[in-house]
């Protein structure tokens, strides 16, 4: 069985890489991942012929067998159906639908009938893997899978990450992102691509030259199959954006791609991080399909390794600790290791060439560390498996609104301990001045703003100038005023009622953002009930950002009727008073 889904997976590659490119401008919702399972069992137990569809074969494949292979049923269910639609489209509007296929309409009109089933099939997976993690809950899903280790994770000291024109200064730097634009670039305009390998054998021995890749030996297979290396690359170009579908089976170079290394940091940043899932391209790829998947996760399992021990990690220990993670992962996971290494002298190898060329690894003394560009990809795939880690901006590098985002976040020492490390490599005038300027920003974000004012107040008399400057801010007006009327300063503006009902409303709409006891709780806080309406009688004419929300959920979560009644005429004015 391995032969025959190896040489089915050879024959169906190139038609894949085509649908991709198509659903990339035809069907860009729908996710094109899910139907290489789909059409390579297809391919094994219903069809000879891969263009071949039957209505029958929709039923064989998607509720007889995807149901057994599936690996993730709840993206399947979500997505599996409409990716196939798509996919049948495809095959449909390129004339690869062949002789003996039923019609597109008939086809999708049988998906329709199925998709109920197959959900349910879906669903039902979910229900028995949900039941199986009660019994071992430690049981990971392969080798790249963080899960195992957010414990762990959850306890690193806090990670500190560089500012982003360094990163994007690292990306440019960045040799996989260069062989990639070499690579669109000489694919150019409008460069049909075939359907049995997406470049001839003349094609590909000019990209292999192109990227500086030596042409194998002539072997067995044929010269597509024995250049992954350029295949990655191609792919990455596609992650990238570089290559772009330019209509029916052609492909072309996008427009910006020849501006690389882009000039704005932003740009630079947004296309290396596009690029971030090509981290698994460095996984071993072996002769034995089985064997290629019992290692696929190696390269994420040595990220996360290495990122546990800190950022650096011996290469003699992340070898044999992979070694015993590949055993217990897999039935087949050290016969794989034996393979991998037969063929690259170490399992590694492959892994840590992909890694340092995209810029995450360096190896030096057998010793691998992860590069500032590293680190912030591993946080940012950390970060995607919903694990929680404590990852913020380096003190030299952290901007005021850095500072006031993660201070809103943290346990009250912890957040005095930040400002003071930060205030240390800042004069203190221009701090207060920065910090104002940052929670001005948004005035929709009161706990921004809150803590701001705290931060400045805490400074003294050498934020004047500071406070004096956001008078002229309607959101730090309030604020401003308060606190210069506090240092006494001669000729400050005296605090306005207005002012007073600006600086409750933030507190309620911090207060709302903790749960409702929370929000009633500082609803008591302003006064007893007569207080509270006489205050809702005159705060709707203040022009905060949420006082209208505030307003309704005043109505709904006080228990007293009077001021939930209050609370409704005042929202009546106040959009009244918009209108």
């Amino acid at each position: 069985m391995t032969d025959r889904i190896e040489a089915a997976a050879a024959e169906l590659r190139p038609l894949l890489q085509n649908f991709i490119l198509w659903a990339r401008e035809n069907a860009p919702g729908s996710d094109s991942n899910l139907v290489g399972s789909v059409a390579l069992w297809h391919r094994l137990i219903a069809s000879d012929d891969v263009g071949r569809w039957r209505q029958s074969d929709l039923r064989t494949v998607l509720l007889d067998r995807m149901p057994q292979v599936v690996e993730d049923p709840d993206a399947a269910a979500d997505g599996m159906v409409p990716a196939v639609r798509a996919y049948l489209t495809f095959l449909s509007e390129s004339d690869r639908l062949a002789k003996g296929s039923a019609p597109l309409g008939d086809l999708l009109a049988e998906l329709d009938r199925l998709e109920d089933d197959f959900v349910d099939a879906m669903e039902d997976l979910v229900v028995e893997e949900d039941e199986d993690d009660e019994y071992d809950e430690e049981e990971s899903e392969g080798l790249g899978d963080f899960e195992p280790f957010a414990d762990e994770l959850s306890e690193l000291p806090t990670i500190r990450l560089r500012p982003d024109s360094e990163l994007a200064e690292a990306t440019r730097r960045t040799p996989l992102i260069s062989k990639a634009r070499d690579l669109a670039i000489w694919v150019g305009s409008e460069r049909r691509v075939g359907e049995t390998s997406l470049l001839d054998d003349a094609e590909i021995t000019e990209a292999l030259a192109v990227l500086g890749i030596p042409v194998p030996e002539k072997g067995d297979k044929s010269l597509a199959d024995s250049v992954p290396a350029l295949w990655n690359i191609w792919n990455l170009a596609i992650d990238l954006d570089f290559l772009q579908p330019e209509g029916e089976d052609t492909v072309s170079i996008d427009a910006d791609t020849a501006e690389w290394p882009f000039e704005e940091d932003d740009d630079a940043l947004d296309a290396w991080m596009a690029g971030l899932h090509s981290i698994d391209y460095g996984d071993p790829e072996l002769a034995d399909e089985e064997a290629t998947i019992a290692l696929s996760g190696l390269t994420r399992a040595l990220l996360v390794r290495v990122l546990l021990a800190t950022g650096s990690k011996p290469l003699a220990e992340l070898r044999t600790e992979l070694a015993e993670a590949a055993a217990e992962y897999d039935d087949l996971g050290a016969e794989a290791w034996a393979a991998a290494t037969a063929q690259y002298g170490d399992p590694l190898n492959p892994v840590l060439d992909w890694l340092a060329g995209y810029g995450m690894v360096e190896v030096e003394h057998d010793q691998v560390r992860l590069t500032p560009l590293g680190m912030e990809g591993v946080v940012h795939l950390v970060d995607e498996a919903d694990i929680e880690l404590d990852a913020r901006p380096a003190i030299d590098a952290m901007t005021a609104l850095d500072l006031l985002s993660f201070g809103s976040e943290l346990p009250e020492e912890e957040a005095d301990a930040e400002f003071e490390a930060w205030m240390e490599l800042r004069a203190p005038e221009q701090a207060a001045r920065d910090l104002l300027e940052a929670a001005a920003e948004d005035d929709a974000n009161a706990l921004i703003r809150v803590q701001a004012a705290s931060m400045v107040g805490s400074l003294g008399e050498v934020a004047v100038t500071a406070w004096r400057e956001a008078l002229d801010e309607p959101s730090l007006r309030p604020y401003a005023a308060t606190h210069l009327a506090q240092l006494g300063v001669e000729d400050a503006p005296t605090p306005t009622q207005a002012d007073t009902h600006w600086l409750i409303l933030d507190m309620l709409t911090i207060s709302a953002g903790l749960g409702r006891p929370e929000f009633v709780s500082s609803l008591d806080d302003i006064g007893n009930v007569p207080n509270l309406v006489s205050l809702l009688e005159v705060i709707w004419k203040v022009p905060h950002p949420h006082l209208e929300e505030l307003l309704e959920a005043i109505g709904k979560a006080h228990p007293d009727k009077q001021v939930g009644k209050a609370a409704k005429r005042a929202l009546f004015k106040a959009r009244s008073g918009q209108n």
